[in-house]
C-alpha cells in the first residue's frame, strides 16, 4: 500500500474513534447555541471597539475602561458556559490522540521509544 492510501484508511480510522465524534458534536452544540453566539459576536465587537478606543491619540479611559469590564465579563461568560467548556475538553481529547498517533508514528520512523515514556501503556500512544 502506498504511504497516502495509509494515511486515508488511518484518516477514516479515525473519523470513527469516538473521541472525533464527541468533537464534532460538541462543534454541533456550539455552533446552535445561541446564547454562547451571541456572547462571541458580542465579545468581538467590544474587542473591535477596544481597538479604535486605544488608537484614538485624545483617548478616553472611561470609555476603555467600560469596554474592559464588558470584554471580561463577556469572556468569563464565554469560559464557563458548559458548551464551551464541553468544547475545549472534546478539542483537548483529540489533540491528545493526534499527539499520541504523530509519536507512535515518530517511533516506528525512528526506531527510538518517545521522550518521557511513563511505562504506562495508557498514556502512549505505543512504543512496544
Amino acid at each position: 500500500m502506498e504511504i497516502f492510501e495509509l494515511a486515508a484508511e488511518l484518516g477514516k480510522k479515525l473519523k470513527d474513534d469516538a473521541r472525533l465524534i464527541a468533537l464534532e458534536e460538541a462543534k454541533k452544540a456550539y455552533e446552535e447555541d445561541v446564547t454562547l453566539q451571541k456572547y462571541m459576536v458580542e465579545y468581538e465587537v467590544q474587542q473591535k471597539a477596544m481597538q479604535r478606543a486605544v488608537a484614538q491619540p485624545d483617548r478616553d479611559m472611561q470609555l476603555i475602561d467600560s469596554i474592559q469590564r464588558r470584554t471580561d465579563e463577556l469572556y468569563q461568560l464565554i469560559a464557563e458556559h458548559p458548551v464551551f467548556a464541553q468544547l475545549n475538553r472534546a478539542q483537548a481529547e483529540v489533540n491528545e490522540l493526534m499527539n499520541s498517533v504523530n509519536q507512535t508514528i515518530m517511533t516506528q520512523i525512528t526506531g527510538e521509544e518517545p521522550f518521557g515514556c511513563t511505562h504506562n501503556c495508557s498514556t502512549c500512544g505505543g512504543c512496544h
